[in-house]
């Protein structure tokens, strides 16, 4: 595939035309550009999609840590009633 195009580059400009060897070249920018900023909206999107899950993961421990905190208060709270209650 990088034969044809080599070929074409060079036909174009053997034979002088060097409007169109400007434009083909332009134009081969041009898709190089766009590729890379496809590839970088895709990273960002990837990128998001990690920190909202890692939110959410942290949300879940945390909540889970003050649910466990409740637990081992209201535990100790009623031993304490038990040891004043007799």
């Amino acid at each position: 595939m990088l034969r044809f195009f080599r070929h074409i580059r060079q036909r174009m400009i053997s034979e002088s035309r060097t409007r169109k060897y400007l434009l083909y070249a332009v134009g081969e920018i041009m898709l190089v550009v766009i590729g890379i900023l496809i590839a970088l909206q895709v990273d960002n999107w990837n990128e998001d999609r990690r920190k909202h899950q890692q939110a959410a993961e942290f949300r879940t421990q945390l909540q889970e840590g003050i649910l466990q905190d409740m637990l081992l208060e209201a535990e100790s709270l009623l031993e304490l009633l038990k040891t004043e209650g007799q």
